[in-house]
Formats: C-alpha cells, sequence, structure tokens
C-alpha cells in the first residue's frame, strides 16, 4: 500500500523524522513545563491562620483591624510566622530582651507595636525599618540605654513613642531626624543629664506633648534650645532637681511636678510673657519657695486654666489658691493631699470665676456653710475620700452645681435638706459611705438629677424614697446595700428611668409589680441576691416593656424538673435582648423548663453556665429565633443534641466550655452556618472530626484548650487544618498536650510527628506534577531518539487490539482469495505480472478489493482473514511503508496466535541481516521462518514458482510441518 494514500498519518508522522530537531517540539515542551510550574505556585499551601503562642482578632479579610495578642506569655523571643496583614501587635509583658534585624519583616501594615514591660535592651539597626505604616511604638519599662542613630529610621509614620522607665543616657544626635509625623514623646524615668540630647526632638516640626519627668536635668536653659518657633504644647519637666527657662512661646501645659532639692528650685523667667498661652499647670509637691511660686503664678496670669496643687501643705496651698483664683481664666482647681481638715469662710472667696473644684483625698472634716458661696459658677464639686460625716451645710443652695462627688466618706444618714435648692445637680455620687435609710424627702429638689449613686451603704428598706423628685433620673445604683426585698411601687415615681443596679444586696422577696412605673427601664441588674424561682414565676416583671438586660445570675433559682412553668417568668418580656442567668456560687438551676424562655422572641443573647443543667431538651430554644449569642459552659452536659440548635439558626457565638463534652458530633446538621466563635476548652474531647468543622463553615475563632487529645493519625488531617487554614483561627493551639497514648501523655500536640499519617496536600501535586513532567520527558526523548521503534510498537499494539476483534467475527473456512497480497506500491507490476498474471492465482489486491469508504484497517483485516495465506512481498520499500508493516503485523498475529501456517516471505531484494534491525517484527520473522527469494538477474524462475505453488497448496496446519517453509532457504 503506498503512503500517499494515507496522507494525515505521513503528516503526522513528520513533526519527528529521526535525525532532526524540531524547534516547535521543544519550544511546546518548555511551554509545557512553564504551565505546570505556575500551576504548582498557585496550588501551592497558604499561609495558615495560625499563630503557635498568641490570640488573634479580627479576620483575614480585614486589613485595619486584625489583631495579634501575645502578651504576658513569657516569651523570650518575638513570635514568627505573623500574617503580613496584622496593624496591631502587643507583646508586652514578656521576658523579651532582643529585638533582631529581621523580627519585624513583613510587617508593612503594622499600625500599634507595643513591647512595653519586657527587657529588651538591644534593638538592631534597621529592626524597625520595615515598620513603614507605624503610627504608635510602646518600649516603656525595658532596659534600653541608648538610643542609637539609625533606631528609628524609616518610621515617617510614627506619632507616638513611649520609651519612659528605661536606662537612657544618651540619645543620638540624628535618632529623632527623619520623624517628622511625631507628636508625643514619653521619656519619664531614664536617666537623661543634659537637656541637649532633647534638644532634637523638641524641634520637631510636628511634637505636641514632651514627657521627660524624672530624669536628672539641672537646668533648662533659653540657649539650650536654638529655634524657638516650636509647637510644644505639653512639657513635662516634673521631679527633676531644677529647672529655669524662658522659652517655648506656644507651651499649653507645663507640669514641673516635685521639681527641685531642699526647696532649691530656681524660677528665673525675664520675659513674663513668654508661657502667656499656658492653660494647665502642674506645681504640685515642688521643692520651690513661697515667692518664687507665686512669681510662677504671675507669669501665667493671662491665660491659665488648670491649675493642679498636690502636697505643698496646707498653709501654702491656700495662699497659693488666693494668688491664683485671682487669675480671671482659671476654671479648674485640683488640691488633693494637702491634709485640709477644714474649709475657712475666706479660702475660695475669691474663686468667683472657678467653676470645678476638686479636693478629693484630704482629711476634710467639715465645711463652713458659706465656703462656696461665692463661687458663682461652680458647675462640679469633688469632695470625694475625706472624713464628712453628713452632707456639708456648704453644698446647699449653690443653685449652678451640676455633679457633686460625696463619695467615700463616712456619711451616716440623709435629711431633707441636704440637697435644697440644688435644682440644677444632674449627677449625684454617695457611694461608699454609711448611709442606712433614705428619708422619702431627701432628693424633692433634685428635678434635674440624672445619674444617682448609692451603691456600698448599708441602706435596708426603700420605702416611698423615690415616689416623687426625681422625674429624670436615668441611672440609679443601689449595688451592695442590704435591701432584703423590693415591694410595689417602690420605684414607681422613676418613669425615665433606664438603668436600675440592685446587684449584691440581700433581695429575697420580688412583689407583684415590684418594677411597677418603670416603663423605659431598660437595664435591670439583679445578680448576687436571694432569689428563688417562686418570685421569678410570678408577674413580678410585667410593666418593662423597653427592657433590654436582665441579669438574675448568681441567685437562688433552682427546677426540680424541666416540665413547663405556668405562666412562663419572661412572657411579658416581649423587647428583652440579653439574659443572664449564670450561677457561681450554689447548686444552680438543676434543670431548665421547656417554657423558660417562652416569650422572649427579641432575645439576642443568652448566658447560662454553672447551673448544673446536665441536659437541654430540643424545644428549648423554639421561642428565641434571634439568638446570637449563647454561653452554656461550665455545666454537666457529657453530650447534646443537635435538635436543640436547629430553631437558632442566627447564632454567632458559641459557649461550651467545662461541660464534660467528650465528642462534637452533636454539631454535625446542627444548622450553626453562621457561627464564628466556638468556645469548648476544658472538656473531654479527645480528637476533632473534620465533619464538625465542615458543619460549620463561618467558623474564625475555635478555642479547644485543655482538653485531653488522643495524638495519633486521628488527629492528623486536624494539625494540618490548624496550620494550614486561612479562616479559623485555633486559639492555644501550641499549648495543646496529648494524654494518651501514655508515651506521649504531656507531649505538645503540635510537637509529634505525624507526618506518616498523612501525605500533605503539597506533596500530592509535587508528586503528579513530577510524573507528569517526567512522563513528558521520557516520551519526548524516546520519541525524537528512537522514533521507529516508537512507531513500530504503536502499530503492533494496533494490530493486536484489531486482530482480537476480528477473530470472532471472520474465519478461515471457505476463503474467498487464495492469498492476500501485502506490498508496496512500487512493486505493483511485479504483482501483477507475475502472482496474477502468470500464475492465474485469486489474489486479494488492495486497490481493487478493498471496499470504498470502509476503515482501511478494517479491509486489512478482512483481506487477511478472508484468504488462506498471506505473501508478503519485501522490499527496501516495503519497509519504510508504514502501512505494509501493519499489513504484516496483522498476518503475524493471525500466524502466531492461531499457529496456522499461514504466512510466506517473498524477498524481492537482498536484504542483510542488519538492515531488519530497526524492524523488530520482521526480523523476528525471518528467523523463525523460511522465506523465498526472488531468483537473480539471469537466474531461472521455475524453482521459485514451484516452491511458492506448493507453499500456497499446503494445508493450515503448524507451520513446522510444512516441508516447503521449513526446509532450506530458497535461493
Amino acid at each position: 500500500m503506498s503512503e500517499v494514500d494515507v496522507k494525515p498519518l505521513t503528516v503526522t508522522l513528520r513533526i519527528t523524522m529521526p535525525g532532526k530537531r524540531s524547534g516547535s517540539t521543544f519550544s511546546q515542551l518548555r511551554l509545557i513545563l512553564c504551565f505546570l510550574l505556575y500551576c504548582w505556585i498557585l496550588a501551592g499551601p497558604v499561609c495558615g491562620y495560625f499563630l503557635k503562642n498568641c490570640p488573634i482578632r479580627g479576620n483575614l479579610s480585614d486589613n485595619f483591624n486584625m489583631k495579634v495578642l501575645c502578651y504576658n506569655r513569657n516569651l523570650e523571643v518575638m513570635p514568627i510566622n505573623i500574617l503580613w496583614k496584622v496593624s496591631v501587635l502587643d507583646v508586652a509583658m514578656n521576658n523579651i530582651s532582643k529585638i533582631g534585624k529581621f523580627d519585624f519583616k513583613g510587617l508593612s501594615n503594622l499600625k500599634i507595636l507595643n513591647m512595653f514591660m519586657n527587657q529588651i535592651s538591644q534593638v538592631d539597626n534597621d529592626a524597625l525599618a520595615h515598620l513603614e505604616a507605624l503610627q504608635e511604638l510602646y518600649l516603656a519599662y525595658n532596659r534600653l540605654t541608648t538610643l542609637s542613630d539609625h533606631l528609628f529610621q524609616d518610621l515617617a509614620n510614627l506619632s507616638l513613642l513611649h520609651l519612659d522607665n528605661n536606662l537612657i543616657t544618651t540619645i543620638g544626635s540624628s535618632s529623632f531626624q527623619l520623624l517628622s509625623s511625631l507628636k508625643t514623646v514619653n521619656l519619664t524615668k531614664n536617666n537623661l543629664h543634659n537637656m541637649k540630647e532633647v534638644q532634637p526632638i523638641i524641634q520637631l516640626p510636628h511634637l505636641r506633648e514632651l514627657y521627660i519627668g524624672s530624669n536628672r536635668f539641672t537646668s533648662f536653659q533659653s540657649q539650650e534650645i536654638s529655634n524657638k518657633s516650636i509647637g510644644l504644647r505639653l512639657l513635662d519637666l516634673s521631679r527633676n532637681p531644677c529647672i529655669t527657662a524662658d522659652v517655648l512661646p506656644y507651651l499649653e501645659v507645663l507640669d514641673i511636678a516635685y521639681c527641685g532639692q531642699l526647696g532649691r528650685m530656681e524660677w528665673d523667667v525675664l520675659d513674663r510673657s513668654f508661657l502667656s498661652n499656658i492653660k494647665g499647670l502642674n506645681l504640685s509637691g515642688i521643692e520651690m519657695s513661697f515667692e518664687r511660686m507665686a512669681m510662677e503664678l504671675q507669669t501665667v496670669n493671662s491665660s491659665l486654666v488648670h491649675l493642679r496643687l498636690y502636697d505643698i501643705g496646707e498653709e501654702r496651698v491656700k495662699a497659693l489658691t488666693d494668688i491664683a483664683c485671682h487669675i480671671p481664666t482659671l476654671s479648674l482647681l485640683r488640691l488633693h493631699h494637702n491634709n485640709i481638715s477644714s474649709l475657712s469662710e475666706e479660702f475660695l472667696q475669691s474663686c468667683k470665676q472657678v467653676t470645678e473644684v476638686d479636693l478629693e483625698n484630704n482629711n476634710i472634716i467639715q465645711l463652713s456653710a458659706v465656703s462656696f458661696r461665692s463661687m458663682e459658677q461652680l458647675s462640679t464639686l469633688r469632695l470625694g475620700h475625706n472624713m464628712l460625716s453628713s452632707v456639708p451645710d456648704a453644698t446647699r443652695n449653690v443653685s449652678t452645681l451640676k455633679f457633686l462627688d460625696l463619695s467615700f466618706n463616712i456619711i451616716l444618714k440623709l435629711g431633707c435638706s441636704d440637697f435644697a435648692n440644688l435644682t440644677g445637680l444632674t449627677q449625684l455620687f454617695l457611694f461608699h459611705n454609711q448611709i442606712s435609710n433614705l428619708p422619702g424627702c431627701v432628693f424633692k429638689d433634685l428635678k434635674e438629677l440624672r445619674i444617682l449613686k448609692l451603691g456600698s451603704n448599708k441602706i435596708l428598706t426603700l420605702n416611698d424614697d423615690f415616689m416623687s423628685g426625681l422625674y429624670k433620673l436615668e441611672y440609679l445604683s443601689m449595688s451592695y446595700n442590704k435591701l432584703s426585698s423590693i415591694s410595689k411601687g417602690d420605684f414607681k415615681g422613676l418613669a425615665s428611668l433606664k438603668t436600675l443596679l440592685l446587684f449584691d444586696n440581700q433581695i429575697a422577696s420580688l412583689e407583684d409589680g415590684a418594677f411597677e412605673g418603670l416603663v423605659n427601664l431598660a437595664e435591670l441588674r439583679l445578680q448576687s441576691n436571694k432569689i428563688t424561682q417562686i418570685d421569678i414565676r410570678k408577674t413580678v416583671l410585667s410593666g418593662l416593656p423597653r427592657l433590654r438586660t436582665l441579669d438574675i445570675s448568681c441567685n437562688y433559682i433552682t427546677y426540680v424538673n424541666d416540665h413547663k412553668l405556668n405562666p412562663p417568668p419572661f412572657s411579658h418580656l416581649t423587647s428583652l435582648e440579653n439574659l443572664l442567668i449564670f450561677s457561681q456560687r450554689h447548686k444552680g438551676l438543676c434543670h431548665l423548663p421547656i417554657n423558660f424562655l417562652e416569650g422572649l422572641k427579641s432575645l439576642l443573647s443568652f448566658e447560662a453556665g454553672s447551673l448544673n443543667i446536665k441536659e437541654l431538651h430540643p424545644d428549648t430554644f423554639i421561642h428565641t429565633p434571634q439568638l446570637w449569642f449563647l454561653d452554656i459552659s461550665k455545666n454537666e452536659f457529657t453530650a447534646l443534641t443537635l435538635k436543640l440548635f436547629h430553631p437558632i439558626p442566627r447564632l454567632n457565638s458559641l459557649y461550651l466550655s467545662k461541660a464534660r463534652l467528650q465528642f462534637l458530633g452533636f454539631l454535625i446538621g446542627a444548622n450553626l452556618s453562621r457561627v464564628t466563635f466556638l468556645q469548648v476548652r476544658k472538656n473531654a474531647i479527645t480528637a476533632v472530626n473534620e465533619t464538625v468543622l465542615h458543619s460549620l463553615p463561618a467558623l474564625t475563632y475555635l478555642d479547644m484548650q485543655d482538653n485531653a487529645f488522643t495524638c495519633g493519625c486521628s488527629d492528623a488531617w486536624f494539625v494540618n487544618w490548624m496550620e494550614n487554614d486561612n479562616q479559623t483561627q485555633v486559639v492555644g493551639a501550641g499549648e495543646f498536650t496529648c494524654n494518651y497514648p501514655a508515651d506521649l501523655k504531656d507531649t505538645k500536640l503540635l510537637d509529634v510527628e505525624l507526618q506518616f499519617c498523612t501525605v500533605h496536600l503539597g506533596l500530592y501535586y509535587y508528586i503528579s506534577t513530577t510524573c507528569l513532567v517526567l512522563l513528558t520527558l521520557v516520551a519526548s526523548f524516546a520519541y525524537h531518539f528512537l522514533k521507529w521503534q516508537v512507531i513500530y510498537g504503536y502499530y503492533l499494539i494496533l494490530a493486536f487490539l484489531y486482530d482480537t476483534k476480528q477473530r470472532n467475527k471472520l474465519t478461515p473456512h471457505g476463503c474467498q482469495y487464495d492469498a492476500f497480497i501485502s506490498y508496496n506500491a512500487h512493486d505493483e507490476p511485479w504483482v501483477l505480472r507475475e502472482l496474477e498474471g502468470e500464475q492465474g492465482w485469486k489474489l486479494c489486491l488492495h486497490h481493487r478489493d478493498f471496499q470504498p469508504g470502509k476503515p482501511i484497517i478494517d479491509n486489512i483485516m478482512e483481506g487477511i482473514y478472508g484468504s488462506r495465506k498471506t505473501i508478503c512481498v519485501i522490499s527496501r520499500r516495503y519497509l519504510e511503508s508504514e502501512w505494509c508493516s501493519r499489513e504484516i503485523q496483522v498476518a503475524s498475529f493471525r500466524l502466531f496466535d492461531e499457529q496456522k501456517d499461514v504466512l510466506i516471505l517473498v524477498f524481492l531484494e537482498e536484504i542483510p541481516t542488519h538492515q531488519l534491525s530497526p524492524y523488530h517484527r520482521m526480523r523476528k520473522l525471518v528467523k523463525r521462518l523460511t522465506y523465498l527469494s526472488w531468483p537473480r538477474a539471469g537466474e531461472q524462475t521455475g524453482v521459485f514458482w514451484q516452491q511458492l505453488r506448493l507453499a500456497l497448496e499446503t494445508k493450515d496446519g503448524p507451520a513446522e510441518e510444512n516441508p516447503i517453509l521449513s526446509g532450506v532457504e530458497a535461493l
């Protein structure tokens, strides 16, 4: 058969002709390899949402609020593998001693870095250079001694820097040169001596606050600061030996408290206008003569607003207060810790314009009735932490007063006239006194009062204390008193009340209508009392249509079973959003009635921990479809049912800590697709099922600390998931320990070698990609260097497949032809002339007998199996024909598989054996079978035709029985 008849095949094979190097083939190969490498990169493992020792707040989709909290973790080095998106990193209160050059590499999004209270004594140059976005840096309470020139380079966005409580003695001349955005610097309590060292800081263009107190500066001279056009607003020079100054024209706050030694504090101010912008001045505990202090006050008498005079003694404070009060701009006066036992009539008489006076932490026993009479604008008065035994007469009739603090005194009782005419008062603090009762008339004039704090007293009953007067009261604290009951109408007059705190009393009885009249109450705190279920089951909570938060935790509410209550305790609270009933000091509820939450259709948060509950009815939450937060920790569930959570599909946070749970299977199919926070710490969970976590698709925070893990192959996938999942953070994963097997007890789960249990996904990618690449390379090289062997093998396989297919279709009995002739088109004249023309045999020839439109291979098969014999007319061109090769393969399969003498080889040319080497099948046939050769020129052809005729006429027996083809090769 001619090659021209099969052009498509010829074109295909021509791509890899032996001896030729195809550029397109190798280009395609390179393209394939590049594509595979790209796929490997894309499929490689992503950075997991996991940090071994530190919890993370936020999620990967938030580029601005992600926080890594590593404080108080006993770290000795900076944590590694911190996510690049982190904006806040807190490593305070650890044992870190050195900051390395690459500790913060890649944290280009970090804005706040807190390294407060470590042991840091060394920070490598360029260690902070990676933090281009840093705005706040806290290095306080460490052991730094020197600030090098390159320490803060590249921190152009830094605005706040805390270096207080270190051992700094030296500051490089260019340390702060590039910190153009710096606004606040704190160098308090270091070992700085020379003011010239802080001169570069003071001259920063945007600096507003500088704290350099508790150092060793002995002077502060104008010549030490060359640039007067600075913007400093606050300067803290407190607790330094000495100060003189006539600079800083824009300063607004000056703190020189506790400066000076042995009364030698100097104050040489030549230009009295240089502090003309001072608004806040702290002269507390200053070691300066009275004359110089008076001079200092004269310097700021045109702008001073806030004056602090602590620890300077009763006599000096009274004298200086008189001077200060002549400053027309003064409005706030703080006079703590001056041992003032009484206030005379003259003490504050000149403070007419002052709006706030703070006299806390003195030993005031009494005040003159006219102490504040001259203070026409007084609005805030703080008298807390003194020794007052009653409300002073001095506070009466101060109609301008809005805030009055009498807390932490020893006031025993209140009288009807104690707050007479204080009609403008909005806040009154009376907590931490000895008050035992409240007369009904005591608050009658406080018509504008918004906040009243009466906690930590000894009040026993309420009676009619709040029936009238407090019409605008919004916040009332009665906590830490001795109340034993709440009667009907006790709060009836407080229609505006929004928050009522009654916790930590001894309330055991709540009468029906106890909270009658509180139509605007939004928060009610009744925790830590002695309330029982009998009271709760009554209608005591009716009449609270706007209540949002109810806390009845730590009481004595108990139920003997989970049967329905009639009526439900909270059926009237249709607006309630937060309910707290957890217990910490007694046996708890024991049972939660089925309809305990009936009526709470708006409930968002339910905290029911430590109630000694062993099970929850599946219908517990059917009345709370909006529930978002659920805490049922510290109970004895052992197991829960998945039906429990079906009615609350909006649940976001679930707390199940210390609940004796052994598995989490109840979460599978529990309709918790919105849960982002799950805490199951301190249980008996030994392993985590993969299906459990798949049932929580929105989970971002998982706390499983203090469980008893079984460390084996069952946990291998969990470890891999923790380290690589980019959505869920497993808090405290680095501390997970093994409980079983015994040889791994107390071993960290992440330290156990579990690689043999599972193959990392990346390894699968690697193996599959490698195999594909190697296969491509082997195929390419084999086809390039062994083309003909490859082609021969390809045809061999096809011939075998076709032979198997046709074997049952065709039979040699009743053959249509004497012989099928396999020949090359160039030898066709010899075939037609000699075989068919001269001998008269009925032959199957492809150009005549093949059926048009039928696949060539099918025609070959039918021709071979439809003939008694197959004659292969072999020449050099025959060997080069691929279709001829296929024909001889099919014939050889018939020969070998049927074990019949059906194949005759006729060589038209003499072909040496070594030339048959590339044609493995042909060479094998020649070695096995005797073949016929066409006589050379001039030789007789008679013998040839005789032998060929005998071969055609032999029976189809085994080839070994054929006397013609088993003999000597014909010549």
